[in-house]
């Protein structure tokens, strides 16, 4: 699959037998290449071959769930968050909730390279840090009997004391 990006969306069609034709490159197309496209940044719309109906929505929700279903991979949607979201359906928040989950997804997608960034060069550090302080207590500790042995202390100032 290329990177090509235009303004406007790939178009696909579902047929009836549930197969899906990218009218762009006039191949036949999979979820997963769809997935892959959404991955990419590729953006794409899905109608009804004979109705014209946009099955944008219902494309990707399936493409939702096939990812949640792979076995060894880990969920994205808790449980908790599922019951929670079905709750809101049918309730007087139910205009509120699409909006309110773009925009907290929008604001992560933006921020998702300095969390990264942030947690990956924290933990180095921190880790590092600590390892230095496990070496050095390892080493005090380990050559604790022979320092003691000859007698010397350091003072306050760092100097020897016999």
């Amino acid at each position: 699959m290329s990177k090509e990006r235009s303004d406007k969306p790939t178009v696909i069609k579902k047929y009836a037998n549930r197969r899906l034709y990218d009218t762009g490159r006039s191949s036949y197309v999979t979820l997963d290449d769809l997935c892959t496209m959404v991955k990419e940044g590729r953006d794409f719309v899905v109608y009804d071959a004979k109705s014209g109906e946009d099955l944008t929505r219902s494309v990707l929700t399936q493409i939702i769930v096939e990812q949640e279903g792979k076995d060894g991979q880990q969920n994205l949607l808790p449980i908790n968050f599922l019951r929670q979201l079905i709750g809101f359906y049918g309730d007087n928040v139910q205009s509120m909730v699409p909006n309110y989950l773009e925009q907290t997804m929008e604001h992560f997608t933006k921020n998702q390279a300095q969390f990264k960034d942030m947690f990956t060069v924290t933990s180095l550090e921190e880790m590092s840090r600590q390892n230095m302080a496990m070496f050095e207590n390892a080493m005090r500790t380990a050559w604790a009997p022979f320092t003691n042995a000859m007698g010397t202390t350091k003072k306050p100032g760092g100097k020897d004391e016999e």
